[in-house]
């Protein structure tokens, strides 16, 4: 490999969120690799800080050409730049949609489990959450869609928020279930707003589909979020697009976004968003073949090892979700537990709704050698669960 994926680069006491943890834990939770972003990225970032003034900024053009030129080579996407507006993230974009799209004491529709943020985005505005929840059949997920019609057919859901492809389960969701959700939102008058930031984390001979790139029905009823921040792990420069054809869609988000003041880059997101698209497309292959490598890794690992545990099988993100249901119904205590014990930091899977209280979020975005030894602490800490 031309990049060094392996390198362990210290990141305790960085006033990093995910690193932030006592000397002897080993966190592998929330969504942020352990791995330095593209030097391309860097050195753009180095010409930026070398200028020496930060002042406020604007979003030049070559910032939208930058993410047409990368949908339409690698994801068959052609975009307008009258489409697309900057935000400072696609979590602000998320809530200030909600906000912005429905009214206080409307159904915002998910698909549990999923993304754990979304549940705080839609009730800290007022909104009610309703979960069509996706069916697990002991080995992977689908869609109930006699249960999501009826959802969306209720007078009080005005939006849904798609996860594509979804968090936490790694599912890329193809073609023909894309325009299947698409027709039944529009049939019930629900928009749907895409959020697509994992779309470049990919498997190997696996490519997502953008949910707007459907169908025309699909286009025109969406709004999507996008972002180089999960690929590219910049997620502390605050950089996403929002992406919406429809002119009164378009013009009332970018009026919600301006209000809620989520609209205008800090001095490195539009350079490091721009270096990202431009430049950072080796870096990207080598990256996904390496975490790639570490799923496969995890995966034997706990099939010999560790028995009573199923890894979800996904073709996206760099999470593993990991059915825990013949050890312990409660994932919570158990990750608790496994914490305590070995100092491994892994997500419970209740936080993503109530049918993910079973299962374990886990992190390979790593060096495989923080991976073996996340492994291994996982090992002790399921074995001394078992012997209590």
């Amino acid at each position: 490999m031309s990049y060094h994926f392996s390198k362990l680069t210290n990141r305790y006491n960085t006033h990093s969120l995910k690193w932030d943890v006592e000397s002897d834990e080993l966190p592998m939770w929330v969504a942020d690799m352990d791995f330095e972003t593209a030097p391309e990225i860097i050195d753009a970032l180095h010409q930026r800080v070398n200028h020496g003034i930060f002042g406020y900024n604007i979003v030049p053009d070559e910032y939208f050409e930058s993410i047409q030129n990368w949908w339409s080579s690698y994801h068959h996407y052609e975009m307008k730049k009258e489409w697309m507006m900057f935000c400072t993230g696609v979590v602000p974009a998320i809530s200030s949609i909600v906000r912005k799209i429905t009214t206080v004491g409307e159904n915002v529709l998910i698909q549990s489990p999923v993304y754990n943020i979304f549940y705080n985005s839609i009730v800290n505005n007022g909104r009610h959450v309703l979960s069509s929840d996706l069916i697990y059949d002991g080995n992977e997920y689908h869609i109930d869609f006699h249960d999501l019609e009826v959802k969306l057919a209720m007078p009080q859901t005005t939006l849904m928020i798609l996860c594509n492809p979804h968090n936490p389960i790694g599912k890329i969701w193809d073609h023909k279930t894309l325009q299947r959700i698409g027709e039944l939102c529009a049939k019930h008058h629900v928009i749907v707003l895409s959020d697509e930031i994992h779309c470049d984390i990919t498997s190997p001979n696996h490519e997502y589909v953008p949910f707007a790139s459907v169908s025309q029905t699909n286009l025109m009823n969406s709004i999507t979020c996008i972002a180089p921040t999960k690929a590219f792990n910049l997620a502390g420069l605050q950089t996403a697009c929002i992406v919406a054809a429809n002119p009164i869609l378009y013009q009332k988000v970018n009026r919600g976004i301006n209000t809620d003041e989520v609209a205008e880059p800090n001095s490195f997101a539009v350079t490091a968003s721009i270096a990202a698209f431009q430049k950072g497309k080796p870096w990207l292959d080598e990256l996904k073949v390496y975490i790639h490598n570490n799923k496969q890794i995890a995966i034997q690992f706990i099939w010999d090892y560790l028995p009573q545990l199923h890894v979800i099988p996904s073709q996206a993100t760099y999470l593993l979700w990991i059915d825990c249901s013949g050890i312990s119904n409660d994932s919570v205590e158990l990750v608790e537990f496994i914490r305590r014990k070995t100092g491994l930091y892994l997500s419970d899977g209740y936080e993503y709704g109530e049918n993910g209280k079973c299962f374990m979020r886990m992190n390979v975005a790593c060096p495989v050698s923080r991976l073996k030894d996340g492994l291994t602490r996982l090992q002790t800490g399921i074995l001394a669960y078992l012997d209590q």
